[in-house]
């Protein structure tokens, strides 16, 4: 087999980002060739966890061959949020943590995916099945990936097994998780140099609904305000992005880190966010309180909307 590519999603996150350096160094230390590229800019908290742990930022992969290209995918398997050519490509395994949707391949592959809040929970458990050590700058990002997709382990999707391996983690990284995840998100929350075509795209992934294509971005705040006064921008942006791409519905989320709640702006096919929420969307505009969470209680709500 030729050497393996690994990555993550469009847009991508914390996890996507250091779940594809964590299975490259998996996959190395069990004697594999593997290389983790990514297919889009690194955000500002996946950025801080790099720095704080000396791990250089995968290659940006901007132009995928067809031409014997052996991958796998971790942190998404639905073929819209991978990259342009993935039908082309030969899939050999994937590392998840979210629904199975618009995927499939020609023969068989490894595929693992388990109902917990980060692709890293699933990769502390393959670690220890293949009996391989942990170093310290990948348990750090590990644990940035557990603290990043479960907000501080406080997100609905966090379960018992992401905070027992997360604590695990956090004793091989020698970092305090309250102290550093704080810090961490904080700086993920920052909208310092960030343009509304930046914010509007920041952490972006598609879904098809009963064949529509909605768009939902969404990022982390503890100044809600700060981001809504750039609202005139952001939506003129969204606009564009739904003329340029054919989306049905695109959605901004806009999710406060501190009181739980995400405010989201939207356009399109609104009426099915109403429909979804139980909300009225003015404005372009709407309240989500207590919903923090696009895997566990923006998409499923919004499946059974564009079902009805």
């Amino acid at each position: 087999m030729t050497k393996l590519l690994v990555f993550g999603h469009q847009s991508p996150d914390t996890d996507t980002i250091t779940s594809a350096i964590v299975y490259s160094h998996l996959k190395q230390s069990i004697g594999e060739e593997a290389e983790a590229v990514r297919l889009g800019e690194i955000n500002q908290e996946t950025q801080y966890a790099l720095d704080y742990f000396e791990v250089e930022a995968p290659r940006l992969l901007e132009d995928m061959k067809a031409d014997h290209q052996d991958v796998v995918l971790v942190d998404h398997n639905e073929f819209q949020q991978s990259a342009v050519n993935i039908k082309e490509l030969t899939i050999h395994g994937v590392i998840d943590h979210h629904r199975v949707s618009n995927f499939e391949t020609e023969g068989p592959l490894y595929m693992r995916i388990e109902p917990v809040g980060c692709t890293a929970t699933v990769l502390y458990t393959i670690y220890k099945e293949h009996q391989v050590e942990i170093p310290q700058h990948i348990a750090g990002l590990m644990l940035s990936a557990i603290i990043s997709d479960t907000l501080l382990l406080k997100s609905p999707t966090c379960t018992e097994r992401d905070i027992e391996v997360a604590n695990q983690l956090a004793k091989i990284a020698d970092v305090d998780i309250n102290t550093y995840g704080f810090e961490m998100l904080k700086k993920g929350a920052s909208i310092d140099g960030m343009s509304a075509a930046d914010i509007v795209g920041n952490d972006a992934k598609s879904f098809e609904l009963n064949g529509h294509t909605v768009r939902i971005a969404q990022i982390n705040t503890v100044d809600p305000v700060e981001i809504l006064a750039l609202k005139d921008d952001l939506l003129q942006n969204i606009d564009e992005r739904i003329e340029r791409d054919n989306y049905d519905l695109y959605m901004l989320v806009i999710t406060n880190i501190l009181d739980n709640d995400s405010i989201v702006l939207t356009k399109g096919l609104t009426d099915k966010v109403d429909a979804a929420f139980d909300v009225k969307v003015e404005d372009s505009e709407a309240l989500l309180k207590d919903v923090v969470s696009r895997k566990k209680q923006i998409v499923p709500p919004l499946t059974n909307a564009f079902n009805a």
